[in-house]
């Protein structure tokens, strides 16, 4: 299982907000949705752009590049010119910080992402 470690206090995040912070070598975007705080690649999957430049509209986020679009909750396509993916990563927040573990753990992809009250549990 992989560590998490601390990226930022939750009240630096605005809800419908996101940001980009780097975690050893990987830039990893950060979104604040009602659903929750989500982490997640911050290279489009199609041209390489920046996904932190793009926009951020409740739980799909949009390409600043070429507009395709992804859902931030499991990081799957919505809409081309993507066809691959946006790597996740598991989030938690422990109090008031909030935390990402950068290695996937696929038990991780069974967990909900951690709520707006910091909560986090099974699907």
């Amino acid at each position: 299982m992989a560590g998490f470690t601390a990226v930022m206090l939750l009240s630096e995040l605005r809800p419908g907000r996101m940001r980009a912070v780097m975690l050893g070598e990987r830039e990893i975007l950060l979104c604040r949705t009602g659903d929750g705080v989500f982490a997640l690649d911050n290279i489009c999957t199609h041209a390489h752009a920046r996904m932190c430049e793009g926009r951020l509209r409740s739980t799909r986020l949009v390409c600043p590049l070429h507009g395709a679009s992804f859902d931030v909750r499991d990081g799957h396509v919505l809409a081309p010119p993507a066809v691959s993916a946006l790597r996740t990563y598991a989030v938690r927040i422990v109090d008031g910080t909030i935390e990402v573990a950068i290695e996937r753990d696929p038990a991780a992809q069974e967990m909900r992402p951690a709520s707006p009250d910091g909560r986090a549990g099974p699907t």
